[in-house]
């Protein structure tokens, strides 16, 4: 690997942050940022216009898309290019790969459950059909609404009876002893009967795309209702039937298969990637662990939070760090004062952040802030801050219980809010988003959860050791979020390894963290049902992990100094933190780089 100096580079930035006053935008340029701009166009094109969710037209046209950007990405003079080019290059590669590998999980996922979703390649061929602007024929539609329907009432059919023979097995072996004698050797039943038991897993798969099915059915029949009289004539009827029953699917997993309870909120299913996705996926953030190491460097983290909350606690009089974390939780303000709360701490962190002259932070950045709050709906699944331009507040509402109000407050006490109204706004997430919208903004291509929460979680590990902290009360609640984030990468990680359920996750964040239980619920709820990829969890505490291991590398030996450093990074753009090592080094990295950054090894 070649390498600029690091003084030079340094150098570079800190005219960049001299001109930057002067607005004079000397920003290390990459020779790809029209390249990588004309890739994501590209995508979101085809993303719009190949919009059916799981569908295999849509699997085959992307995976040709990501072969065709590799070829490409081949025929440039990787060698020609300089630091910035080489890492763009390197970084669209990776994506390109882990795109397409994704692709391919998802149809081996689905193919594990394409018997319960019998109706699907009829919705697929309905709504590509329109897709490709063909004229569609009513009297063929209404056939094909029609097979759906009956496809589904089939297959509920053979479900519920899968359930009631489940049902009657564990019955009986509750109630009777084993027996030698042969078993009755029932009727085979036929085809259309048979009796259907899948996994909670694959209900839960099954639901979630019978879920988007139904929306592109919608969608599909509101192109054509009313302006195709002729058509509706022929699928009105057959597509009320068709699509009551796919809801009527839908509902009968989820409260049947899976259990969910009338009046309750519904069970934390999941659907975990196993051990070889998260090690691809690792691979594509450039991070050189295994998920076996990573839950190693989190219980080591877990450990030292501990023994600092035991000192907090001594200070405050407790022999027990958690009764000591249960007095932090009283002390919240008063219903409707929290978004007083929350202005006054924004104010304090970037006051505090600029007296220290740790990082450039623009007026217009710190005048255009919102703030919103969390409807009741959504603290089931947020049941914290949630930030960016705009930070949203979780408290307490008229419209929740009594018990539901008082964890609302104990979660969003004074003292976990100062320790995490910062991560949300300025220096964190908001001055992010600023910042990237406006500098190298191209490289949101390879956004990344480890440079995202990463940089957020890493000032609030910087912070700590500058002593934000101004009494033991504001120790745990910073403590408190710390030890959350270990907690986050050890089940997340147990999660998809397949060696921890949903309720043993929560009950881990109750036990070691000292989460409220409807608020750990909410927590594992938005990570197992939610959106998430795999490794969003665990990339707060890596991500600051290794801004805080840099940091040690670049600036505490002298190479930089703590403005420029910390400009740099933002300006630089969104991508794998090792990438940003990459950068700040001038390291002319090599077109088959692995990670080999061992953060971790650094004391």
């Amino acid at each position: 690997m070649k390498r600029v100096s690091a003084t030079c580079v340094a150098a570079i930035w800190l005219c960049f942050s001299a001109g930057h006053a002067s607005n004079q935008d000397t920003t290390p340029a990459s020779e790809l940022e029209d390249l990588v701009e004309r890739y994501s166009a590209d995508q979101r094109v085809l993303l719009r216009r190949y919009d059916t969710p799981y569908s295999p037209e849509r699997r085959t046209r992307l995976t040709r898309f990501y072969d065709a950007w590799i070829d490409e990405l081949e025929s440039l003079d990787f060698d020609a290019l300089g630091v910035e080019g080489r890492v763009d290059w390197v970084l669209l590669r990776k994506r390109l790969v882990l795109n397409r590998s994704e692709l391919a999980r998802e149809g081996e996922t689905l193919g594990e459950v394409t018997e319960l979703l019998p109706f699907a390649e009829e919705i697929w061929t309905l709504h590509d059909r329109r897709r490709d602007r063909l004229t569609a024929e009513g009297a063929a539609s209404a056939r094909a609404l029609e097979r759906i329907a009956d496809e589904i009432e089939t297959l509920q059919k053979r479900l519920a009876a899968g359930r009631k023979s489940s049902d009657a097995e564990t019955a009986t072996s509750k109630t009777e002893p084993e027996s030698d004698e042969p078993e009755a050797v029932d009727e085979v039943p036929s085809e259309e009967t048979e009796p259907l038991t899948p996994t909670k897993i694959q209900a839960h798969r099954a639901a979630r795309v019978t879920d988007a099915l139904s929306q592109v059915l919608s969608r599909w029949n509101a192109y054509y209702s009313g302006y195709d009289p002729t058509f509706t004539w022929w699928t009105k009827a057959p597509f009320e039937k068709s699509k009551g029953a796919l809801d009527g699917y839908t509902k009968f997993l989820r409260e049947t298969l899976l259990d969910h309870k009338k009046g309750k909120d519904a069970p934390i299913v999941g659907d975990p990637v196993g051990r070889q996705a998260l090690l691809d996926q690792l691979a594509s953030e450039i991070v050189p662990y295994t998920p076996e190491e990573l839950v190693g460097f989190a219980e080591a983290e877990m450990e030292w939070c501990r023994e600092q909350m035991e000192r907090a606690a001594e200070e405050l009089g407790f022999d027990d760090w958690k009764d000591a974390l249960e007095k932090v939780k009283t002390l919240h303000v008063e219903p409707g004062k929290q978004p007083d709360l929350v202005r006054d701490l924004a104010l304090e962190a970037t006051e505090w952040i600029e007296e220290r002259d740790l990082v450039t932070v623009p007026e217009l950045a710190k005048e255009v802030w919102r703030m919103e709050m969390m409807s009741p709906e959504r603290q089931k699944m947020n049941p914290f801050f949630l930030g960016g331009e705009a930070i949203i507040v979780s408290f307490p509402t008229d419209t929740m219980s009594h018990e539901e109000k008082l964890m609302s407050l104990r979660g969003n006490n004074e003292h976990f809010a100062r320790a995490t109204v910062h991560h949300e706004l300025i220096p964190g997430h908001h001055l992010q988003g600023f910042m990237t919208s406006r500098y190298n903004s191209h490289r949101r291509a390879f956004r990344t959860p480890f440079w995202g929460e990463g940089w957020a979680l890493y000032w609030e590990l910087k912070m700590w050791d500058l002593n934000f902290a101004r009494s033991p009360e504001d120790r745990i609640g910073m403590l408190f979020w710390r030890m959350h984030r270990c907690a986050r990468v050890i089940w997340s990680l147990g999660f998809h390894l397949g060696e921890m359920t949903p309720e043993e996750a929560v009950e881990y964040l109750v036990d070691n963290v000292g989460h409220e239980r409807e608020n750990a619920l909410g927590e594992v709820r938005r990570s197992f049902e939610g959106t998430y990829p795999p490794l969003y969890q665990l990339a707060y505490l890596m991500g600051g992990f290794q801004f805080r291991a840099l940091h040690r590398e670049l600036v505490e030996n002298g190479e930089w100094e703590n403005k420029a450093f910390h400009d740099a990074i933002l300006r630089g753009g969104r991508m794998p933190v090792e990438m940003v090592r990459a950068r700040l080094r001038g390291d002319l990295i090599e077109k088959d780089h692995t990670a080999a950054w061992r953060f971790q090894d650094l004391p």
